[in-house]
């Protein structure tokens, strides 16, 4: 592609499939509006089930499609990071795959960085097909990140935004190995502005995300981002200690004053317990930073590009015209 163009969608995709034709279809209905050249990055991440095939045989009427296809399954946070990457666009927009995100909001996007504002994040209004002890796990997680962390993470914000390309450069100037692209966004700042948007139930498939899985993107957030659970931590051990030896004087004092008999076998199992429970707790704590660290001291790269295949926009046929001669 020889100019650059205007905006590029990057469009992570993991066995989605099923939903491709209707996802391709609402993208170009939500951007033949706009009067700006536009590519669409596809970031296949291990997919077994032909994305990266039919995307290429079907190449798109609003632009050039990009599909990189990654050697492996790496991850969400990682397909975004190659499609950030690979994309050439002046503006990029995050969306995913399965249409929870509405292609419709683009335009508005689009017209809030015609203004100037580097970073228009979508939050969410309602998010339907979830269910509530979802919602309110998500709600809990985002509050604690941004009550433990000294970033700004608006609540209810997901990886659909618009950024810049001075923010896109921004955020690849981070090689951090262990990426939470949420935290990694907000660290870069930018003129921000926020739209409300109501979120979709997933157009087909179900989500790839277990609540494990969920688990694990959460702790991964809160400890790249704070070192306040460490803190937590000495914390801890302290309110442990005090309450031993707190224990400890007083079972010393009703001897001596009362001549009270020391109940060995119950509180003894009580304070092990307790004090068993801390150690490991700080332990693992002290275990994730450490892990990170050892992570990172490696210097893999955060994702393998196994081929990146471009597709030139189609051209629509122009409808034949009939010509019509009368006899002189």
């Amino acid at each position: 592609m020889n100019e650059t163009p205007d905006l590029s969608i990057v469009i992570p995709v993991y066995n989605e499939r099923g939903v491709l034709p209707q996802c391709l279809q609402r993208l170009e209905q939500a951007l033949a509006s706009l009067t700006l050249s536009v590519e669409l990055v596809f970031v296949d991440d291990g997919s077994n089930d032909g994305c990266a095939q039919w995307l290429a045989d079907h190449p798109s009427t609003i632009g050039v499609s990009r599909i990189i296809s990654l050697s492996r399954n790496f991850g969400k946070e990682a397909a975004m990071t190659a499609g950030l990457e690979t994309a050439a666009g002046k503006a990029m927009i995050v969306i995913d795959a399965d249409l929870q995100d509405p292609p419709e909001l683009i335009p508005e996007m689009v017209e809030q960085w015609q203004k100037g504002i580097d970073v228009v994040l979508m939050q969410r209004r309602t998010r339907p097909g979830e269910s509530i002890m979802k919602r309110f796990s998500s709600r809990l997680f985002h509050r604690l990140l941004r009550s433990s962390s000294k970033l700004d993470i608006p609540a209810d914000v997901g990886d659909f935004r618009l950024m810049s390309r001075r923010a896109v450069e921004a955020l690849k100037q981070l090689p951090e190995r262990n990426r939470y692209m949420k935290g990694l966004f907000a660290w870069v700042g930018m003129p921000t502005v926020v739209l409300q948007y109501d979120r979709a139930p997933r157009a087909a498939g179900a989500s790839k995300w277990s609540y494990l899985e969920l688990s694990r993107l959460a702790i991964e957030g809160i400890t790249s981002f704070s070192t306040r659970p460490l803190k937590l931590a000495i914390l801890l051990g302290l309110v442990a200690a005090f309450c031993g030896g707190a224990f400890g004087l007083w079972i010393v004092f009703k001897a001596l004053a009362f001549g009270d008999p020391v109940q060995g076998y119950p509180s003894l199992i009580a304070v092990i317990t307790f004090l068993g429970g801390a150690q490991l707790i700080t332990v693992g704590i002290v275990g994730e930073y450490v892990g990170k660290t050892y992570i990172e001291s490696k210097q893999r790269p955060v994702y393998l590009v196994r081929e990146i295949t471009e597709v030139a926009q189609q051209v629509a046929e122009a409808e034949p015209t009939t010509r019509h001669e009368t006899e002189a």
